[in-house]
């Protein structure tokens, strides 16, 4: 199998319904408390893309886009409009977003990652597919330039300096980016409802670790 670095079309994509997933277990004890377990240690997200009642042009797209993954194959990437930034979907993407580490004067890369916060606590998501050409970085606060003091690998999420960051220099990063996915599904149910509009219900998409 193999990953084909190309998003799923934004305009037949809208629409679509999804979000995160967690897997619990919850055993009820005799006495009506519960014991909770996750074997999942990171969340897994889904999403249905499936269209209502479109032009066959549109779905004639989708068919295109599914071909050529060869069903669920092939993964590629997805754009997550409410959770597609490392900041919030209204604001702008900023250096200082996102906390990657802090250097030491000797490593030279840093992963790209999302903190999620509340009540403290918190969760953090590992960021794979950055959109090229969006990432900015700050060291200690001071924005760095792209192509001269750091590259940012688009299919990877690594960012990588031509200096190390000085030890205890906070390396931070703004960013947006897509999510790694696949189809669920190696058939496309397709409703010709009308003469020249038809309707996919089910079209199911689901995150892949890479």
């Amino acid at each position: 199998m193999a990953f084909h670095e190309i998003r799923f079309p934004l305009a037949i994509g809208f629409g679509a319904s999804g979000g995160p997933e967690r897997r619990t277990e919850i055993v009820t004890l005799g006495s009506g408390h519960e014991e909770r377990n996750s074997p999942w240690a990171l969340s897994r997200r889904r999403w249905n893309a499936g269209l209502g009642l479109r032009a066959l042009d549109d779905i004639h797209t989708l068919i295109e886009f599914f071909e050529a993954r060869h069903g669920r194959l092939h993964g590629f990437r997805w754009h997550d409009r409410v959770d597609g930034k490392s900041c919030a979907p209204g604001a702008s993407v900023a250096p200082a977003d996102q906390l990657l580490g802090t250097g030491d004067g000797a490593r030279l890369s840093f992963p790209l990652v999302k903190h999620y916060s509340s009540g403290g606590a918190s969760y953090t998501r590992a960021i794979a597919k950055p959109v090229a050409d969006s990432v900015r970085v700050a060291v200690g606060g001071i924005e760095m330039a792209a192509g001269t003091d750091f590259t940012a690998d688009p299919t990877a999420g690594l960012v990588a300096f031509t200096a190390a960051p000085e030890a205890g220099a906070m390396v931070t990063a703004g960013f947006e980016f897509d999510v790694p996915v696949r189809f669920d599904t190696d058939f496309l149910d397709i409703n010709l409802g009308a003469f020249d509009a038809g309707s996919v219900p089910d079209v199911p998409i689901i995150e892949i670790r890479i």
